[in-house]
């Protein structure tokens, strides 16, 4: 037997937008909230917990456990499900057992959007191609970044889809040419400048090669732009 949820809390992996990945982020600055989650994504695949199971292993007041799984279903990092559990005596027998579920196993949020995972793969690889054959590891990178981005751009087929999809947040600078006004590895520039401008200028490079643009060039320009890079008319 099974009784309908709300819609919001019914699928068990939920789709969140930028305003609601910003709002289960806050959610889960609650220490409490934070260990109720971790519970139930701590707990063995595709078994859910009861409000009970929660108390008992938390040791929490029954209340309070409530409260808090509830906001945790309205941010839809959580979803209900109800699931007979065989036999039972006493009160409640014979009613569904209400169990929750993660819905989101991971949850980041940042305005504009990071890409980190695409620096750390960059970086993986130019590590690996340093050791395996031998070249320096600055190489490597410029090497390994300009073929990533070359593959960008092939498959964009425009420099300014490849920008606005890898989170560069291209802007019209006013003289025919593009700021990039956020840099999707930003909090890694801010300790490791060096190594993201390098990285940034092999793979914009390549995108450029890759989407067959001869109009436009990169040059470098910190005082208008967020980003170590900037696009501007070919001479």
């Amino acid at each position: 037997m099974k009784q309908d949820v709300p819609p919001a809390a019914s699928s068990p992996r939920s789709t969140l937008d930028d305003e609601q990945r910003l709002s289960a982020v806050a959610c889960l600055n609650d220490p409490v909230r934070q260990q109720l989650f971790e519970l139930l994504r701590s707990s063995e695949a595709g078994q859910g917990l009861s409000r009970d199971d929660c108390v008992d292993s938390l040791g929490l007041p029954r209340s309070t456990v409530r409260a808090q799984l509830d906001r945790l279903v309205e941010e839809r990092l959580v979803h209900v499900e109800f699931h007979e559990l065989g036999e039972r005596n006493g009160p409640g027998s014979g009613r569904p057992s209400k169990l929750y579920f993660i819905a989101q196993e991971e949850v980041t949020a940042s305005f504009p959007p990071r890409h980190y995972d695409l620096a750390a793969r960059l970086l993986a690889a130019a590590v690996q191609r340093s050791i395996d054959g031998s070249e320096d590891i600055e190489s490597a990178l410029s090497q390994v970044a300009h073929a990533e981005g070359r593959r960008m751009g092939e498959q964009a087929g425009g420099i300014h889809a490849v920008l606005a999809g890898a989170g560069y947040d291209p802007q019209d600078d006013g003289r025919g040419g593009t700021i990039m006004a956020n840099c999707p590895f930003h909090r890694l520039s801010a300790e490791h400048a060096g190594v993201v401008c390098s990285l940034n200028g092999a793979l914009l490079g390549g995108a450029l090669e890759g989407c067959g643009d001869s109009e436009h060039e990169l040059a470098p320009d910190h005082e208008i732009s967020h980003c170590c890079a900037r696009l501007v008319p070919r001479n």
